[in-house]
């Protein structure tokens, strides 16, 4: 097998496979410097911020007096770096004094900073490429030849260091294969995964926006989005008091000292808020999560073992202290909504409140037509129990009931030991995104720790105190990541039953039609249908065809026939026939098409 040489930010020199998965990221580093040392050949006076690799490729942050690089000057970058590769340019690794680092860019602070940063013992460890130095970051390799298929992609801001207190840089993306077929392909996913992009999708559709300048990570809903985040709350609170769930309401504030006792300040502190001092001795904490405000609701009472298993859920609005540079769209915010709920429970409730949980979730899925996931139960490590809440017969019981549950379910599924929850075994349900990252769809954990740090008991059938299990579960996630979810899985194009607009009607001539079109609508809306009646002053085929790039399920177009029939003439979404059929059986057919979720299947 070829290999390749790499060279560390010690200077050391290792070869290793050139299909390993460490030449592949040593590429993206390799190309990452290369392109930093483009853009310091192409543009006079411009500072440079990190250039890193990615698990996705790589990128290079830049900044400029004048304008930013933009989106057309890429090519002409990636140009010169391609020149590096048939100069047959190679990267050296340079112990530099700290002094002498600053001197090569006395105007850019962005690399004063990194040489600073990374100073030991006034010396800084460079990589260079002909007359280009910056700080050795990562492996690289050291003959530069074989950096010959890759592509930069786009541009976009990004704060210094991922503070929003920083400076916005301009950030160059880019991606790196060994194989032209490889990055041909890579090409061809990214392609899809932008087709599909929560971000791109939602303001074509005009679902909902974020403005740095008035609150990053804290997404505005627009009346599209706002009605599709409604049916999926109105939907999943439906379904849950069917099954037993007791749905509340709890305050997004809460004592400080109930996150000392859950654990939560000690352990997440880096994810909450700053407390707020009332001043009076209060400290308020805007919640992170929502378990401590169901014990409290659970506490509120004496509860006997004949109300196990009980279910508390709630729609619960939290808040997470998210660095600037990792929010995205809706699927990491600082502001989320989950779809949450706690069961307590006695220890022979365990495996059926878990069937429970699952059956529910798998049905959930159906009506939503989610099928593309998998199952990860995850338990403590056997080598290392030291970490974990200490209760070995608790855990091996658990485990047990768990893998039992699944099997007698007939349900595949993976084991994990190490990913435990520290309180508890747990069951994952993994996706992924539309750009290929995995992440985690539903949860079921076990708790035995959150019981025993708030006291609770029950009364049992022997009129003493026992201590209740909690099981901790999410079905959707938050509202932000299940919308920006569905949207990538339905490209835009949502069930009618999630539809912001489930019907367009437009009148052949508004003089003429337009109050036929109005009763239509109105006798819709009374079926509790969503439809709206377009009166512009535009071509009716312009009309037509905005209402399929706006992804409506069904256009009904009305003029002279529809009028004297009492009928309308039906598109639906993607298309190209219209059929004409009576009122009465249109309002059927949807009624149908919701009452069934949309499924075909």
């Amino acid at each position: 097998m070829a290999q390749v040489q790499l060279l560390y930010v010690d200077g050391s020199v290792e070869k290793v496979d050139k299909e390993s998965a460490e030449a592949l990221q040593a590429l993206r580093q390799t190309t990452a410097l290369l392109t930093a040392a483009a853009l310091h050949q192409q543009f006079d006076g411009i500072r440079l911020g990190d250039n890193q690799a990615t698990d996705d490729g790589f990128f290079i942050d830049s900044d400029k007096d004048e304008v930013q690089v933009s989106a057309d000057e890429l090519e002409a970058v990636a140009a010169i770096v391609k020149s590096f590769g048939k100069d047959k340019a190679k990267v050296e690794f340079e112990s530099a004094d700290l002094t002498a680092a600053k001197a090569l860019y006395p105007n850019d602070q962005f690399q004063q900073e990194l040489f600073e940063d990374n100073a030991q013992n006034g010396k800084v460890p460079l990589f260079k490429v002909g007359d280009f130095a910056t700080i050795a970051s990562g492996a690289v390799l050291n003959y530069v030849d074989v950096v010959k298929n890759f592509e930069l992609l786009s541009v976009a801001g990004a704060y210094w260091k991922g503070m929003s207190s920083n400076d916005m840089l301009q950030r160059i993306y880019g991606t790196v294969f060994f194989k032209k077929d490889d990055l041909e392909a890579d090409l061809v996913r990214r392609q899809e995964a932008k087709e599909r992009d929560h971000r791109v999708i939602g303001n074509d559709l005009d679902l909902f926006f974020v403005d740095p300048k008035v609150g990053a990570g804290l997404p505005y809903w627009m009346p599209n989005g706002a009605t599709i985040r409604r049916t999926i709350e109105r939907y999943i609170i439906d379904k849950e008091v069917a099954n037993g769930y007791n749905h509340v309401y709890t305050p997004i504030l809460m004592n400080l000292n109930e996150y000392k006792t859950s654990g939560h300040w000690q352990h997440y502190r880096e994810d909450m808020f700053p407390p707020m001092d009332m001043g009076d001795g209060e400290l308020l904490e805007l919640r992170p999560m929502n378990c401590p405000s169901h014990i409290q609701v659970y506490k509120h009472h004496i509860r006997s073992y004949r109300e196990l298993p009980l279910r508390i859920a709630e729609l619960g609005m939290m808040h997470r202290y998210e660095k600037s540079g990792a929010l995205s769209g809706l699927q990491r915010v600082r502001e989320m909504t989950l779809n949450d709920g706690h069961t307590f429970v006695t220890p022979d409730q365990i495996e059926d409140e878990f069937k429970s949980i699952l059956d529910l979730m798998i049905n959930v899925y159906h009506d939503f037509d989610i099928d593309d996931y998998t199952f990860r139960l995850s338990y403590r490590d056997p080598k290392n129990t030291d970490k974990y809440f200490d209760d070995d017969e608790m855990w091996n019981n658990a485990q047990t009931m768990l893998k039992k549950a699944m099997d007698d379910m007939n349900l595949n599924y993976v084991e994990a030991e190490g990913e435990a929850a520290f309180y508890g075994p747990k069951l994952d349900v993994q996706t992924k995104t539309a750009l290929g990252n995995e992440e985690t769809l539903s949860t079921i954990q076990l708790d035995f720790m959150l019981p025993k740090q708030f006291d609770l008991h029950y009364v049992g059938e022997d009129g003493k105190d026992h201590r209740p299990i909690m099981i901790h579960r999410g079905v959707i996630s938050t509202m932000e990541r299940f919308t920006a979810y569905l949207t990538e899985m339905y490209k835009g194009a949502f069930p009618t039953w999630l539809a912001p607009k489930q019907v367009q009607i437009i009148p052949v001539r508004e003089d003429t039609h337009a109050e036929y079109a109005d009763q239509v609508r109105n006798e819709l809306a009374a079926a509790g249908i969503r439809a709206t009646v377009d009166h512009r002053n535009e071509k009716m085929g312009y009309k037509i065809r905005e209402a399929q790039t706006h992804k409506v399920p069904y256009t009904l177009v009305v003029g002279d026939s529809e009028v004297e029939n009492n009928g309308v003439t039906v598109r639906k979404y993607g298309e190209q026939d219209q059929i004409s059929k009576s009122k009465s059986d249109f309002i059927s057919e949807i009624l149908a098409d919701l009452a069934t979720y949309s499924r075909t299947k």
